[in-house]
């Protein structure tokens, strides 16, 4: 009898995302080790700095309109991605079209977010580019998001 060999590849999840959720596990504990108040916004720049363009351009923008429209919102890493969450947890985020080798970029918003609008609104949207109308729409979707 033939011992069969088992894969080791995950059902369900691509490589992308398996890399993700490593990345997740890996902010986990260095939050822990540098504690609840630590100021993680270096860390998310330099996340944004590694983005190829044209990520890295949407990423400081969507950085910047998220820190200037809802400033209590604390940037954290969150599956590799910027994140910005109120008492610790994720209301939105950015996901870079490369990471997961998508044709758009996202900016997302948890259950956190209060985005509620009747009894169905969007939740993330699709980024290919972002125009003047584009920002001040985001940045009315965070501090709606944010309040």
């Amino acid at each position: 009898m033939t011992a069969t060999k088992k894969s080791t590849k995950s059902v369900g999840f691509s490589d992308e995302e398996l890399a993700a959720m490593k990345e997740h596990g890996q902010e986990l504990k260095k939050a822990a080790r540098r504690g609840a108040k630590a100021d993680l916004e270096p860390d998310v720049l330099a996340k944004i700095a590694e983005m190829s363009e044209p990520d890295r351009a949407m990423a400081e923008r969507i950085h910047a309109i998220v820190r200037s429209s809802a400033p209590d919102l604390a940037p954290k890493l969150w599956y590799g991605m910027p994140a910005y969450a109120k008492d610790g947890k994720v209301v939105c985020f950015f996901q870079s079209a490369e990471k997961f080798k998508a044709r758009y970029a996202t900016l997302g918003f948890s259950d956190q977010a209060t985005l509620d609008d009747g009894a169905m609104w969007p939740t993330s949207f699709a980024l290919t580019a972002l125009t003047p109308a584009d920002e001040k729409r985001i940045s009315a979707l965070v501090k709606q998001a944010a309040s």
